[in-house]
């Protein structure tokens, strides 16, 4: 009789390799408090409390805490209760679901918008769903694009290529080799997180009008932080018009949880009526959406927090930079300091978290390529000049203590 298979010994293998990699992930209890936000509570494996400043968080402008959010949401609880009872089509649509959607539409200049559980689920199952909408339908997508993003390329069954990072001249390449009479669509992002980059969106746009291609801009990491009413970085430009999909989220600057697109409206019901990610899930919690709305609602005039925060990331980076700090710099407001070594990284994190009381998740493979690990900083208008102090005092000691090479900026 032939052996049979070890599920547990393969396990063991499979988590054993992450950790001599240096690279598995440890999750810290944390807890946040309402109004004190960055400062949490770190709850401790023996149970003991310590108090940390959260440096890694996506809440960037603290709406999360936000007591115009916090009011909506309380309002609709009272009023509906807690989950919506069902998928959009079977009794999950309320009066906050289309109040929300009306929001981002009216953010976005688009007809209309269609909400996800999450801007994960929002990617994969459009993308995945735009070849059953457009045969033959060919995406070229950036190459650091979001796991979202490569996944549903990747289950789409149509064709794809791929393009160097941020590289025009790549992409016109690959649009001339395929027959023009053949749909297109280019994926791409406004920020890439990990760097902290921007997409070169005025020359895509110029590219896809050229070829006869749509656009489609995954504005994750900008939707309520750049443009004059927070709609991103195509709105900043002038370029929201030339894009035929937008993606955001609802769970970072907006501080609340779930994702969407907007787009026209014969393009949202054709994913609503289609994508199996849209349809075959619970819609979110009405708390959620109403929440998720006076977030947007709000943010569209509130330009103080964005300019607050742009400040706090240019004083943390030029800081950092003075000490001679390898930090990626790409003039957005995430703020990358380059170590490049798994174990290095999670050490530099967790003398950080212990020592200091600092948390800041180190960033490894496969999230970004091996050799680039790095400690991901994001600032908000909540952390004000002596968290920052305190960052800045605390990575001058351990960065010398860890004996790593100061440099100077990656970019």
């Amino acid at each position: 009789m032939e052996k049979m298979m070890n599920y547990d010994a393969a396990l063991d293998t499979a988590i054993g390799r992450l950790h001599d990699e240096g690279r598995y992930r440890t999750f810290i209890d944390i807890e946040r408090r309402k109004g004190a936000y960055p400062h949490a509570v770190w709850r401790k494996a023996d149970g003991s409390e310590a108090d940390i400043t959260v440096w890694c968080g996506n809440d960037y402008l603290g709406m999360g805490q936000h007591p115009v959010v916090l009011a909506a949401m309380h309002e609709a609880l009272d009023a509906t209760g807690a989950g919506s009872g069902g998928t959009r089509n079977i009794s999950g649509t309320t009066v906050y679901h289309n109040q929300l959607e009306a929001e981002l539409a009216d953010l976005h200049g688009k007809e209309a918008a269609l909400v996800f559980t999450s801007a994960y689920i929002a990617n994969d199952a459009t993308l995945s769903t735009l070849p059953k909408l457009f045969p033959g339908l060919i995406i070229y997508s950036d190459a650091l694009n979001h796991a979202s993003m490569i996944e549903g390329v990747r289950r789409n069954g149509g064709a794809k290529r791929i393009f160097r990072h941020n590289d025009v001249a790549h992409l016109r390449e690959l649009l001339a080799a395929d027959d023009p009479s053949i749909p297109k669509l280019i994926a791409f992002e406004s920020i890439y997180s990990m760097d902290g980059d921007f997409g070169p969106i005025k020359a895509i746009c110029d590219l896809a009008e050229e070829f006869g291609a749509l656009t489609y801009i995954d504005e994750v990491h900008a939707v309520g932080m750049y443009g004059p009413r927070g709609a991103g970085v195509a709105e900043r430009d002038g370029l929201m018009g030339r894009i035929d999909i937008i993606n955001g989220t609802l769970a970072k600057a907006y501080g609340v949880f779930g994702g969407y697109i907007a787009a026209s409206a014969k393009m949202v019901d054709a994913v609503r009526s289609y994508a199996p990610g849209f349809i075959f899930t619970t819609s979110l919690p009405p708390a959620v959406a109403a929440g998720a709305a006076a977030s947007v609602r709000y943010l569209k005039g509130a330009q103080h927090l964005r300019d607050a925060q742009q400040d706090a990331a240019r004083v943390l980076k030029l800081r950092l930079r003075g000490l001679g700090l390898p930090i990626i710099d790409n003039g957005t407001h995430i703020v990358p300091v380059h170590v490049g070594n798994p174990i290095h990284c999670k050490m530099l994190s967790d003398m950080l978290l212990e020592q200091f009381g600092i948390y800041v998740q180190p960033i490894n493979f496969p999230t970004v390529p091996r050799g680039t690990e790095r400690l991901r900083f994001t600032p908000s208008p909540v952390h004000d000049s002596q968290a920052i102090d305190a960052v800045v005092k605390a990575m001058d000691a351990l960065w010398g203590q860890c004996a790593l090479n100061r440099a100077e900026a990656v970019a």
